[in-house]
């Protein structure tokens, strides 16, 4: 079998040290322009490709950068967010050969912050993203503090010590209020997301502070996961309510198509009885029937927002926070004028047998 080219070969050909040609690869200065010139065409002419622990341990780095998401890992998928997120993250690090580094927890947070530790112990991430920031001071950020690594914070609180990538989700959430309050609807209720999460109590907020700002009272809201089973029964229970409300505003997407299934369950018609908004925008939004109305926000782009910061972060030790456009409100057909006297649920029937799904 032919053998794989070695540095020895790149210098031998160039007709200098390995060490130059190491200094060379690794764009370190101390290197005659016409030198490198010479070494990076005899490493191409040989197809030589210096490998990635050999660049690692050169430099000390592990080019790579980590995530640990608290959460099963079954929900990963269902859950649109970070699959998009991660692609975003991904199309950023492909450009410089780095790598990402996911670790899935699932038993609270002693296990939690043992995978940033060994992150930092094994030294097998250079940085990590910080996701789901909890409300009333995240543990996190003071351990990441002490264990020296590099962090950027997504939608944090507004004390961080790190860099952040966020984003104005209260815009979107107050467009969809102000579009179906100027349908004629009054009583709007909620679907939250996990209140101990920032951008789940940050988006209940919204739609409070929206409601207040037209002059109206909260409607009802219901406790939900951003997983579809959460946003069913939360749905169900705001639906069994004694004055259910015309329309409901969701915390995400997932949840909110979930909604729409439970509706038809019900026998009632979106949007003739119930008027529905997600928020996510993701790509399903615009195939269900009927289509969702929705708030769009660009998880790819905060993916590679947050992968340029951190990259920043590593090389220089510091980088800017960024704030990405705020999120606009992208109106569909799950959206009407509501029917006059309320939404109500026709009369018992038999329902179908709910999904173990």
């Amino acid at each position: 079998m032919r053998r794989s080219p070695t540095i020895a070969d790149v210098a031998r050909a160039a007709g200098v040290s390995k060490g130059t040609v190491s200094f060379a690869l690794n764009d370190r200065p101390g290197v005659a322009p016409e030198t490198k010139a010479r070494i990076l065409a005899a490493a191409a002419e040989l197809g030589f490709h210096p490998s990635h622990r050999a660049r690692a341990l050169s430099h000390s780095r592990a080019f790579a950068l980590g995530l640990v998401m608290a959460r099963p890992a079954e929900l990963l998928g269902a859950d649109p967010f970070f699959p998009a997120f991660i692609a975003g993250v991904e199309t950023e690090l492909a450009k410089v050969g780095q790598a990402l580094v996911l670790r899935v927890v699932t038993g609270g947070w002693d296990e939690e912050a043992a995978g940033y530790r060994q992150f930092a112990e094994d030294g097998r991430v250079d940085g990590v993203f910080l996701s789901d920031l909890r409300v009333g001071g995240d543990p996190r950020l003071a351990l990441l503090e002490e264990l020296r690594l590099p962090a950027v914070t997504l939608q944090p609180p507004d004390a961080s010590p790190f860099p952040a990538v966020a984003l104005d989700e209260r815009t979107g959430i107050r467009a969809a209020v102000e579009h179906l309050v100027g349908l004629g609807h009054r009583r709007i209720g909620h679907v939250t997301g996990p209140q101990e999460f920032v951008h789940g109590r940050g988006r209940r907020d919204a739609w409070r502070d929206a409601l207040a700002g037209l002059g109206l009272p909260p409607g009802p809201e219901a406790a939900g996961d951003f997983t579809a089973a959460g946003g069913a029964d939360a749905t169900r229970r705001l639906l069994r309510d004694g004055e259910p409300p015309t329309a409901i505003v969701y915390a995400n997407d997932l949840m909110a198509i979930a909604g729409i299934t439970v509706a038809h369950e019900l026998g009632l018609s979106i949007p003739g009885d119930l008027s529905i908004t997600g928020f996510d925008d993701t790509e399903l939004a615009g195939h269900v029937h009927p289509p969702l109305t929705t708030v769009h926000m660009d998880a790819l782009g905060m993916g590679r927002a947050a992968a340029r910061t951190l990259l920043r972060l590593v090389e220089s030790g510091s980088a800017e926070s960024i704030e990405l456009p705020p999120t606009e409100l992208v109106v569909r057909r799950s959206t009407a004028p509501p029917r006059s006297g309320g939404a109500s649920l026709p009369p018992p029937r038999a329902e179908h047998p709910r999904s173990s799904s």
